[in-house]
């Protein structure tokens, strides 16, 4: 089903100071209207979450990369909140020269116009995809002290099993949230605001489960403070090869997040050109692999242009899935 592996989560914790390091090799490629070579001062690079969360941990390694290629700065600026919609808008709104950029998430556009008003949903429309960057998986993990060790167990629960998730018009939302109507399971939503909180909840075993990232999860599944019942990506991954599909428990639910690289409509094409050719070099440098690889990452780093297919691709399955099980992923 999927031309792209799902085989990717984030951490959430990490460092959080602002990535303004120079680096060494000067762009020839010119601004836009011929106005000199780009960049030729700070890129702002805004990122709709808080310090150390996922979006904001793989925004400040690219910055780095943008930075060490084109000579640079491209501080990452938070602007957390309304699952990126805040973000998102300073970026819609902002000069289309490349001073104003941003990685954005896949659910903003695809999962939480779901949840939301018409007139509050974001569109990918505003904007100029350029770059895929990576894809996370989601896990439905539990705590030892429930019981829990399978979605055979779940489905069999005599009460009603309340799950965290990291907001509302989240991916986390959605996987949990088709997974138990799936299932015909009584269970009742707990939104989070952000993967953090989310985590604390279910290791102090104040929710029954929860559905989170993999990489926010991996560390207390493997010193056993977690019990993993499903991941949702159409095949195993490769960090949890041992924990099963959803699919492969009978149960229709495939949700993931990805990431990419926007602009304002109306950048010129050789400041676009200047930003892929930079993300390109960075993703090819051993420390962006080992970020990868430390941080249970999969590549995704397609052209704008797949990026948006696979948008309008998932963007029309989850809206028929959430019709289909007559699911709200609204607050009220």
């Amino acid at each position: 089903m999927r031309k792209h592996s799902t085989r990717l989560a984030v951490a959430i914790g990490g460092a959080s100071l602002a990535l303004t390091a120079c680096g060494g090799v000067e762009s020839s490629t010119g601004g836009g209207d011929g106005g000199g070579d780009y960049p030729s001062g700070t890129v702002e690079m805004y990122v709709g979450a808080s310090a150390g969360g996922s979006s904001d941990l793989i925004s400040r390694q690219v910055s780095k990369g943008l930075s060490d290629e084109l000579g640079e700065s491209f501080p990452v600026i938070n602007r957390e909140g309304a699952n990126g919609a805040l973000a998102a808008a300073e970026v819609a709104g902002a000069e289309p020269d490349g001073s104003t950029i941003a990685i954005q998430n896949a659910s903003l556009f695809v999962i939480t116009p779901l949840a939301v008003s018409e007139d509050e949903a974001t569109s990918i429309d505003d904007f100029e995809v350029i770059q895929g960057v990576s894809r996370d998986d989601y896990v439905l993990v539990t705590n030892p002290k429930s019981g829990y060790k399978s979605l055979g167990d779940i489905k069999a629960a005599t009460k009603k099993v309340t799950y965290g998730t990291s907001g509302v018009g989240t991916g986390a939302q959605l996987s949990c949230a088709l997974t138990y109507e799936t299932a015909g399971v009584d269970a009742e939503a707990v939104p989070f605001d952000g993967g953090a909180p989310t985590l604390t909840a279910v290791l102090g075993n104040q929710v029954d489960t929860a559905c989170m990232q993999t990489g926010e999860a991996i560390e207390n599944i493997e010193s056993g403070k977690l019990v993993p019942l499903s991941v949702f990506s159409d095949e195993r991954i490769d960090y949890l090869p041992d924990v099963p599909t959803a699919q492969e428990q009978g149960l229709d639910v495939e949700v993931a997040q990805y990431r990419f690289m926007t602009v304002p409509k109306g950048t010129p094409d050789d400041v676009k050109e200047t930003l892929i050719e930079a993300m390109q070099a960075t993703f090819e440098t051993d420390e962006y692999k080992a970020f990868n690889e430390q941080n249970s990452l999969t590549p995704m780093e397609i052209p704008g242009d797949e990026v948006v297919a696979q948008l309008e691709e998932d963007k029309q399955r989850y809206a028929d899935l959430v019709e289909e099980y007559d699911i709200n992923l609204g607050e009220g």
